[in-house]
């Protein structure tokens, strides 16, 4: 049994270590630590006093890692703080555990990394539980496997307590590691977003540098602790002391930025580290792909500091208690309720000048650059805990950990929104993909399976996400998806209703009562039924008190009011009376402003936002609705597959794996879709002629001849597939005809009936070894790469994400309206999900295709690819970098 790599860890006081398989070169560091246990902590340990044999202990804990052993080691810089090693118990699954941690360090929660550390390893290896003899009187060390959240069981007889921890039940965990993680994170980031005091090195003394520009913000924001610079000649710069060296500083600051060049930048981290410097926020450029870069990132390690960038603009906070600007910012942003994390400096300078001129404002912004270190996940766990924070912004290019990602950000969605602009979507077609599933699951469509599956509402453009800030930030999400459309301008509101049905929202049906009501109030010429069109002829008041009829309206969910001035007054203004009392979503847009998007009212508080034209309201608007829509979903789900043998799923396929990466045979690929539960139609295997016509005997009616040739991708397409072949001789014939066509890459033929027919589906998975596993769901057979109609969600599946996938095509409604059997379909789907999540090893599936009828479905030919992979711990905590 083996520890994965070395993870660089949070404790819970916010201090960066390192958990690490141990190995026979830290047996002095081990025996350091149980020598130097205090007295009550041995008895504890040992049950008694310090064993004469505690050498030969230390030399067994550090020895080299196997099958039945393992231990990893919690470092504090060089000093190994804490152990936990488990001995696998005979041919078991169980292990038998030990924990031991320095007393000094007991309270920063080092043995439950530990534990979680032990348990990935041991998991990995097949041991299901974790077995202890615990002193009835060692309450700390109980406390800490009842509050891991795995389940466990304590037998309180006698003085010596026997524990029992399952590793393969969740019961708590997930929550009770978000937990953790959220208050290791907090305390972290703290030293970056609420410092003590702050170094800058590289501030030039004369205006025009990224340096002094940082030293400049600093100082005009606020911030209240102590400021240092750090200049080999200057006395004083901006009326800051200078010390010529990090060495020099009067004291150790808790954050350092760096605007340096890239090697000075280095020595300066490194400087920093040795100093004791908490945080970095390093704003230089030209340090990735350098041997520069990798000597920060050393130093980060090494020194168990957090590091902001390279390469980006800095970090903000507007936390009155303690303000901060450490970027090189122009314009100072407003206090407010946004938080944002950008890769892109420059993304982070436009949204800044944008919500400022909207009279929106920041909670806390991060520039985190190339990401050496922090990176969205940390903020997310930040902004979890900061009640400032009412929206989240994110401008992601890459992902570190999308799992963990999609996870916080779907935590943080069900109570704040979180947006984030689409990066990266360009040049993503495979265009050599192996499989139709393949060539579905593009990167673009990937992170667009996360991002919805997170609650995360997305956008394409930094223009349509201030439009969307806008809304979410002066208006209730809506509750339905049906909009009523209410102008002054007749073809403003013809405008309005088309956006709304191209952006999937529905044109309100209002009821006679509201017509009729509409009706006494307007002009005998105004539309009174969806659009209304008030003309232009009445005034404000009569708009206001008509967009009040149709508020009430219980089929309207929400209302988008389209005004323009006239002689006879301006409507827009009576929405300024009529929005403070309104329970339902309202968006107002003035054709022709010349903003893009803008508060209502220019003075006073922003009640609504006001949009230059309709279609940006009707987007706007079905991005609240379908971000309202995530937050109504269950959050338990009450789906029940039938059962199946996981373990033989999981060996067969390990099994499989190891023999030989790649496509698995037909028969191998039907018998792991048999062990998963998933239905495959009758389907036998011949590798020969005399085999074919053998396996044909078994068939009354026609069938279907398949080749299973080297380099066949797709049967149809490459003439691998012969249809209605008739008995025997007609089977012997069909092989004859695939041997001349193939020769010798025919490896033999797969043999089905024809007489299963019904409407054509796809079902696949693509696995990424980043995102892990996507599952693809679409139209199958010929439509497959003709309509080109699918939908995609990242394993696991729950039954709601079954449901999205279901009705996710274009071709939805048709589909279903047909009477195929969507339950059937619904539950192969989740099947599916469940097959990509027991079997990491699973690189790629195609079951295309699956033919549903109203009585069922079933897959007529499988394809299942497999690739060596270590199986993912998705509750590991740890550090990037």
């Amino acid at each position: 049994m083996s520890a994965d790599q070395p993870a660089r860890v949070l404790l819970a006081d916010g201090q960066v270590g390192l958990v690490r398989p141990l190995g026979p070169a830290d047996t002095e560091a081990v025996l350091r630590l149980h020598t130097d246990l205090g007295e009550r902590d041995r008895y504890f340990r040992f049950f008694g006093p310090l064993p004469s044999t505690v050498d030969r202990l230390a030399a067994e804990i550090a020895g080299t890692s196997d099958e039945c052993h393992t231990a990893v080691g919690c470092f504090l810089g060089e000093q190994l703080a804490g152990v936990a090693h488990c001995e696998r118990i005979g041919q078991s699954a169980d292990a038998e555990i030990a924990l031991v941690v320095d007393g000094r360090r007991r309270t920063h929660g080092i043995a439950t990394l530990l534990l979680e550390h032990l348990a990935a390893a041991a998991r990995a290896h097949g041991i299901s539980r974790f077995v202890a003899e615990v002193l009835a009187e060692n309450a700390k060390v109980i406390r800490v496997f009842a509050e891991l959240g795995l389940p466990y069981e304590i037998d309180h007889e006698g003085p010596e307590w026997s524990v029992t921890i399952w590793l393969d039940g969740e019961d708590r965990y997930p929550d009770a590691f978000a937990r953790r993680d959220e208050v290791a994170e907090a305390a972290s980031l703290a030293h970056l977003l609420r410092p003590a005091s702050v170094a800058v090195i590289g501030a030039g003394r004369r205006p025009g540098s990224v340096g002094h520009a940082v030293l400049a913000n600093l100082l005009d924001s606020g911030f209240p602790g102590s400021v240092e610079v750090v200049h080999p000649v200057a006395e004083e710069i901006l009326g800051v002391r200078c010390a010529p060296s990090v060495a020099d500083l009067t004291r150790t600051p808790e954050l350092v930025v760096i605007c340096l060049p890239a090697e000075a930048a280095a020595d300066a981290v490194e400087e920093c580290g040795k100093r004791g410097v908490a945080a970095a926020v390093v704003v230089s450029s030209g340090l990735t792909g350098t041997a520069d870069g990798e000597r920060v990132r050393d130093a980060v390690r090494r020194h168990g500091m957090r590091l902001v960038g390279p390469n980006c603009l800095g970090v903000l906070s507007t936390d009155p208690s303690c303000p901060l600007d450490a970027t090189f910012l122009a314009r100072r942003p407003r206090a407010g309720g946004i938080g944002v994390a950008t890769q892109s400096g420059g993304v982070g300078i436009a949204l800044v000048e944008a919500l400022t001129g909207l009279g929106l404002g920041l909670s806390s912004l991060v520039s985190t650059g190339d990401k050496y270190d922090v990176s969205g996940n940390d903020l997310l766990l930040w902004w979890a805990s900061d009640r400032r924070t009412e929206t989240v912004v994110l401008y992601l290019e890459s992902f570190g950990n999308p799992r963990k990602f999609a996870r916080l950000a779907a935590r943080l969605a069900r109570t704040r929104p979180v947006l984030a602009v689409r990066a990266g979507s360009g040049g993503t077609a495979q265009r050599a993909a192996a499989s139709h599933t393949a060539a579905a699951a593009t990167p673009a469509v990937t992170r667009d399976a996360l991002y919805a599956q997170a609650g995360i509402i997305a956008v394409d453009t930094v223009a349509e996400l201030v439009d969307v800030l806008a809304g979410v930030s002066w208006q209730p999400l809506p509750h339905g998806r049906r909009v009523a459309v209410l102008s002054n301008a007749g073809g403003a509101g013809v405008l309005a209703a088309d956006a709304c049905e191209r952006e999937g929202l529905t044109m309100a049906s209002l009821s006679a009562g509201t017509a009729a009501s509409l009706r006494e109030l307007l002009p005998a010429e105004a539309a009174v039924h969806n659009p209304v069109d008030t003309t232009a002829a009445v005034p404000a008041e009569k708009f206001g008190q008509a967009l009040k009829i149709v508020l009430a309206d219980p089929g309207v969910d929400a209302v988008i009011a389209a005004t323009v001035p006239t002689a006879v007054g301006n409507p827009a203004a009576a929405l300024a009376d009529v929005l403070p009392g309104a329970e339902k979503t309202v968006l107002a847009v003035r054709p022709g402003q010349r903003e893009r998007v803008s508060p209502l009212c220019a003075d006073g508080p922003a009640i609504t936002a006001c949009y230059d034209d309709p279609a940006t309201a009707a987007l706007v608007l079905a991005r609240q609705a379908e971000y309202a829509e995530w937050l109504a979903r269950p959050r338990n789900d009450a789906t029940t597959l039938p059962e199946i043998d996981s373990a033989a799923v999981r060996e067969f396929a390990t099994a499989r794996a190891a023999e030989r990466e790649g496509w698995l045979s037909p028969a191998a690929a039907a018998e792991l879709l048999r062990l998963a539960g998933i239905s495959l139609v009758l389907t036998r295997y011949a590798r020969d002629e005399t085999e074919t016509v053998r396996a044909a005997e078994e068939f009354d009616g026609p069938i279907a001849v398949k080749a299973d040739a080297e380099g066949l991708l797709h049967k149809s397409a490459g003439g691998g597939v012969l249809l209605g072949v008739e008995g025997p001789s007609g089977a012997r014939d069909a092989y004859r005809l695939l041997l001349t066509r193939f020769g010798p890459a025919l490896r033999g033929v797969v043999i089905q009936p024809m007489a299963y027919r019904g409407r054509e589906l796809l079902v696949g998975v693509r696995s990424d070894p980043v995102f892990g596993p996507l599952v693809v769901f679409g139209l199958g057979g010929v439509d497959t790469d003709l309509v080109a109609d699918r939908a995609a969600r990242l394993a696991p599946l729950t039954g709601p994400d079954a449901d999205l996938l279901l009705d996710g095509l274009r071709s939805a409604e048709a589909l279903w309206a047909s009477g195929i059997d969507r339950a059937a379909v619904r539950e192969l789907l989740l099947k599916t999900g469940r097959l990509a999540t027991l079997v990491p090893e699973l690189a790629e599936l195609d079951l295309n295709p699956v033919v549903a009828r109203a009585d069922g479905c079933a897959a007529l030919d499988v394809r299942i690819r497999l690739e060596r992979r270590k199986p993912a711990d998705p509750y590991l905590r740890k550090l990037s970098g």
